[in-house]
């Protein structure tokens, strides 16, 4: 997986030629983030995993970009450039949080490890 520079500047562009930028403040920008992931979770809703991804994984490929574009202007608008570095950070939390030997194989919460 990876997303280029040339993308992410795409994604960029679009909102800047557009002029919505001004409408990019953090708060409008995670509200539509949150709307967006739940409508992939409403691919899921009545059907068991294996059949949700059978029958919506055209759509679920959509709603992901969706959510992957609103985090993307999430991050600009906060000035967050080195994305890399914010994902990496975060796991290293994740990984003091669900060390190897405690978490293999487990789907519990850390607080229950």
């Amino acid at each position: 997986m990876e997303i280029s520079k040339e993308t992410i500047d795409y994604v960029l562009a679009f909102s800047r030629d557009r002029d919505w930028e001004q409408f990019h403040n953090p708060k409008d920008l995670a509200l539509s983030l949150s709307l967006e992931a739940s409508e992939l979770l409403e691919l899921f809703q009545w059907l068991d995993s294996d059949e949700a991804v059978k029958q919506n994984r055209d759509k679920m490929r959509e709603e992901l970009a969706d959510v992957i574009v609103y985090a993307l202007d999430f991050a600009n608008a906060l000035g967050f450039e080195d994305l890399n570095s914010l994902i990496m950070d975060k796991m290293k939390k994740n990984e003091a949080k669900y060390p190897l030997e405690k978490a293999k194989g487990s789907n519990k919460k850390y607080t229950e490890l």
